[in-house]
């Protein structure tokens, strides 16, 4: 006796049809899985044994064996364990195989028949709609998510009692509310007008949410680096159709709770002891990293010279063509990772060089160290480079507060209204032909160029980056062209972030 169902894998994003066969048939009694899958898929058999016993279903005395195909596609987590058991109950004409042959089935198995979340069904949604399947059957937590996908019938019971029942043709019961995922109530951006002093850090922190230029931050400690990266999604706008689907289905591949389509730009903050496989992504199954986390969103470096050599030149890549491209002995996968990038560091160990308030205790070679952690090429891609000073007792106590949030994100809107309706995407991603037509430079501004040039502050790349942000100055101004006050403006935020005092923002 033979049946199947279908279920869903992710490689990488991509949602790849699984068959699930069950075959019973004479021998020693026994449930035996095959098809590469992990430890998780292994165990399956222990759980559904349990959960078809719990309902009286007990296993045939007969070997059962189960296949999980195409065979040499890993198969990784719990997810296989309510299509196994469906399976083996179709192939003991226990119900019938008709009506699973027309849906996608994912979820785990408790041990009395319950069935809990697993990740990917927004996924499994998209494998039923694509593949021309009418339903798609995932747990309680996940039906949210997986009814995000239009013209797919949701099934979610509650255990394998209402699975069971779904597939004799029972209409399906009301699902409780119990145990089903739900997104935490968003909380409250953080307000720009909470910064105080810091007029040059501000104004580049504006500058990277219209353009999408990467951003660093040196400076002693104290000085509100963090406070400012926290800041910049609350100058970003809405993530549009195509990066809010991007985003909210790399939630669902992670297992987090998915309650619908993810319209807020993603703020992620990892530690700088995470390893580069959680930076960049990888490990078992070759899961997302931080990057495709903060896709659509920015992600935020803090202590970045403390973060592995490693991990560090793994993003340069990433920062050019906005996707990680991972390449393993499991295989080779590419994720989206198009984020604004903000990292935050001392300028030297102790974090005073160049304090004037507080004298620097480091040693000439600690401080060229430290600072060395940051390779050339890796600097060279951060478009704005701001040196940070210390507050002044003045700013400390001032009851002034800073220009908020909302009336900055006004600008930056516009302006990247402006860039959209231009060439179709940020400032940040001009290249070629695009960026030379759309940032041609007068005569004034050639000659400055010129000059940074000749006396080594701008590599080639860095004369390009610093076209595009003159170009997004110019959009924040309302200009048509690029003038050499924009392209003066862009080359300060170039200085060598290590050397000289820190700028107090007058003047900008």
């Amino acid at each position: 006796m033979h049946a199947t169902t279908t279920t869903c894998a992710l490689v990488g994003l991509e949602p790849v049809a699984v068959t699930v066969e069950a075959f019973v048939a004479g021998g020693l009694p026994g449930l035996h899985v095959v098809g590469l899958g992990d430890a998780a898929v292994m165990e399956a058999k222990e759980r559904v044994r349990a959960a078809l016993k719990h309902l009286g279903n007990a296993l045939p005395p007969s070997r059962v064996t189960v296949n999980l195909a195409p065979a040499d596609l890993r198969k990784v987590g719990p997810a296989y364990d309510l299509p196994i058991a469906l399976a083996i109950l179709a192939a003991q004409r226990k119900v019938p195989a008709a009506r699973l042959a027309c849906a996608v089935v994912m979820g785990e198995l408790a041990l009395d028949g319950t069935l809990r979340a697993v990740p990917g069904a927004l996924a499994a949604a998209w494998l039923a709609r694509r593949s021309g399947l009418g339903a798609v059957v995932v747990p309680p937590a996940n039906a949210a998510e997986a009814a995000l996908v239009d013209g797919i019938e949701v099934v979610a019971p509650d255990d394998l009692a209402g699975a069971i029942a779904w597939a004799r043709g029972a209409p399906m019961p009301a699902s409780s509310d119990a145990g089903r995922a739900s997104a935490p109530a968003p909380s409250p951006e953080p307000d720009l007008a909470d910064v105080r002093g810091q007029a040059l850090a501000r104004r580049a922190l504006e500058v990277a949410a219209a353009g999408g230029h990467a951003l660093l931050l040196v400076g002693p400690p104290g000085c509100g680096k963090s406070m400012l990266a926290r800041r910049l999604p609350g100058l970003l706008p809405a993530l549009d159709d195509d990066t809010a689907w991007t985003a909210t289905l790399v939630r669902s591949a992670l297992g987090e709770p998915v309650a619908g389509l993810e319209r807020r730009p993603p703020f992620r903050a990892p530690h700088h002891g995470g390893s580069e496989a959680g930076l960049l992504g990888g490990g078992p199954g070759l899961r997302p990293g931080e990057l495709t986390r903060a896709h659509g969103g920015v992600l935020f470096l803090d202590e970045l010279p403390e973060w592995s050599r490693r991990a560090l030149e793994g993003l340069r890549g990433p920062l050019e063509e906005g996707v990680v491209e991972l390449v393993r002995a499991q295989g080779r996968r590419r994720f989206p990772a198009r984020f604004a990038l903000v990292a935050a560091m001392n300028p030297c160990p102790c974090g005073h060089a160049g304090d004037d308030g507080v004298p620097c205790r480091c040693h000439p070679a600690d401080r060229r160290r430290y600072q060395g952690r940051i390779s050339g090429p890796l600097l060279d891609r951060f478009d704005l480079r701001v040196r940070l000073a210390r507050l002044t007792p003045d700013e400390l106590v001032s009851a002034t507060t800073g220009e908020p949030s909302a009336d900055v994100a006004a600008r930056v809107a516009r302006a990247r209204a402006a860039a959209m309706a231009r060439q179709g995407h940020a400032n940040a991603l001009l290249s070629g032909p695009l960026l030379r037509r759309h940032t041609e430079l007068d005569a004034p501004g050639l000659r400055l160029l010129a000059v940074a040039a000749a006396t080594g502050r701008v590599s080639a790349r860095g004369a390009d980056r610093l076209r595009r942000v003159a170009r997004t100055l110019a959009d924040l101004a309302g200009a048509e062209r690029v003038a050499s006050g924009h392209l003066a403006e862009a080359l300060a935020y170039r200085a060598e972030p290590f050397g000289g005092p820190a700028a107090t923002g007058e003047g900008t």
